[in-house]
């Protein structure tokens, strides 16, 4: 089903490419089941991670994977379809997006090294907590003082990571659940960096050619850390290259253009919002195939956490439109 004409609308010119439609204008399921679809492929990177693990495959191994599979896939449509916009690349954007998949490199390799140590729950909760790092960052940084609904989402965060933290010490799940919070959390802070960076070359690169690059550059970084850690990168079995493939394909590059599919459609805020389930469908996977259980103290840390990101996606979206509408 198509979205209505507006009334009054203008023909685009000959040779012109139409609009894209306003979000919120595609009057069907189809953009919503996308997106849920995206937030369940998502959310399985964290049971094929543990899958890999459990078949041999070192963390930092798993990490450089994923990327370099992720960037090759990717380099022939960019090549075929985004040699112009590669052409006209400048030093500092090229120096930016090696800087910004340096940060993506790092957050890999902790995030995946923590679930070696810890619950899925508790790693994808904490990894996500990346809105809270953003707020902190833009006010340290670029001194944009927190409003009140961020102020609220940045306690209500730290009081959920806390209970989680309490919570791996009296009902552990993994072998070091402190070890591997404490990874989660650094994994989130580096995508901040990486997010941080991002939302500059964004204004100024199409998304194909930005991805391509970071994912490349982060790819890059991980195989340096592989041969100069000594960790192998073959000799696994067919199966876990098969978990390896299905992670570059599904998470990597599946799951987040669905995510930038369903933007063309829905609003940015709803999607954010729609992204936090990440953690909640991870941690159903882990229960129902991987038979880890959720202590009542870590439940009510998640909610806290959720709650907490959720306040600071709002309120950091508000400040967006109070800009947009006094620009």
């Amino acid at each position: 089903m198509t979205a209505p004409k507006p009334k009054n609308a203008r023909a685009p010119a000959a040779g012109q490419t139409p609009p894209p439609p306003p979000a919120g204008t595609f009057h069907s399921a189809l953009p919503y089941a996308v997106l849920a679809a995206g937030v369940l492929i998502v959310s399985s990177a964290s049971i094929l991670i543990r899958f890999a693990q459990g078949l041999g495959v070192p963390s930092l191994s798993l990490a450089a994977w994923r990327l370099t599979l992720a960037a090759l896939i990717l380099t022939p449509l960019v090549l075929a379809r985004s040699r112009n916009d590669i052409a006209k690349l400048g030093p500092r954007d090229i120096g930016l997006a090696l800087l910004s998949g340096a940060f993506l490199a790092i957050h890999f390799a902790t995030w995946i090294a923590s679930l070696a140590y810890t619950s899925v729950a508790a790693s994808t909760v904490l990894v996500t907590t990346n809105p809270i790092w953003i707020a902190a960052a833009s006010w340290l940084l670029f001194r944009e003082r927190p409003g009140a609904g961020l102020a609220v989402g940045i306690v209500l965060a730290l009081a959920g990571s806390t209970a989680i933290f309490v919570a791996g010490g009296t009902n552990p799940v993994g072998a070091s659940p402190a070890l591997g919070n404490t990874l989660a959390l650094i994994g989130s802070i580096m995508v901040s960096g990486y997010l941080l960076i991002g939302r500059s070359l964004r204004r100024r690169l199409p998304l194909l050619v930005y991805i391509w690059l970071v994912y490349g550059a982060a790819a890059g970084v991980l195989l340096l850390a592989v041969l100069a850690s000594g960790s192998p990168m073959l000799g696994f079995t067919a199966t876990a290259y098969a978990i390896l493939l299905a992670l570059a394909v599904g998470p990597q590059l599946c799951g987040h253009t669905a995510f930038n599919w369903a933007l063309r459609y829905l609003s940015p805020a709803f999607i954010a919002i729609a992204i936090l389930g990440e953690p909640v469908g991870a941690a159903l996977l882990a229960f129902l195939i991987l038979g880890e259980r959720v202590a009542p103290l870590e439940l009510a840390g998640f909610v806290l956490l959720l709650i907490g990101i959720y306040c600071a996606a709002r309120s950091e979206r508000r400040g967006i439109d109070t800009m947009r509408k006094t620009s």
